[in-house]
């Protein structure tokens, strides 16, 4: 094995190690978003990871059922100043979504255990609710909903209420959740 593959390996096994790695200690141990300077001193880091486009670093975790199931990480390099509390703010709503989206993707496998009596989604509703489905998913609300589709926004709040019965649901996110498992069925 060459030197360089050799260096790098072993540079690697230090920097994502949570015995020498302080930032993957505490996101391990915390499941919250960390940055190099809430764990470490600049002296320390540099120690552990010399390289200059890492001279920064924040992570926040993907968590699911309790469970650290990845990470994202942001680097900047030396002419960049550090990840301030906005930073970890703005990584944190980030690797919330994406935890929502993990949990969301494993729980699929059950929830895609097909009952023949129960009819999918697009079989329970019309085209139209499936258009209002779609915008909802885009984040719309309802008086853009009206706007885009050419109905009022009373319309739209009825059609809501009549499309939460059928999909037996109690709010917009988990009529959404049942798009995007039709989605992924589809995909599947």
């Amino acid at each position: 094995m060459p030197l360089l593959d050799r260096n790098l390996q072993r540079i690697l096994k230090v920097a994502l190690s949570i015995e020498h790695n302080p930032v993957a200690r505490y996101l391990t141990e915390h499941h919250a978003p960390v940055h190099e300077e809430l764990v470490t001193s600049p002296k320390v880091w540099s120690i552990i990871c010399p390289r200059p486009d890492h001279w920064h670093v924040m992570a926040g975790p993907i968590v699911s059922r309790g469970q650290l199931v990845g990470a994202v990480g942001c680097t900047r390099d030396r002419s960049m100043p550090a990840f301030d509390t906005q930073n970890l703010a703005d990584l944190s709503g980030i690797c919330l979504h994406l935890s929502i989206w993990a949990a969301t993707v494993r729980s699929l496998p059950q929830s895609f255990k097909t009952d023949s009596a129960k009819p999918t989604l697009r079989e329970r509703l019309t085209a139209r609710e499936l258009q209002i489905v779609e915008l909802v998913a885009l984040g719309r609300t309802n008086a853009e909903i009206g706007t885009e589709l050419w109905i009022t926004e009373n319309s739209v709040k009825q059609a809501l209420k009549r499309m939460f019965r059928k999909l037996e649901v109690s709010s917009r996110a988990e009529m959404v959740a049942q798009l995007m498992q039709l989605r992924v069925g589809a995909i599947a």
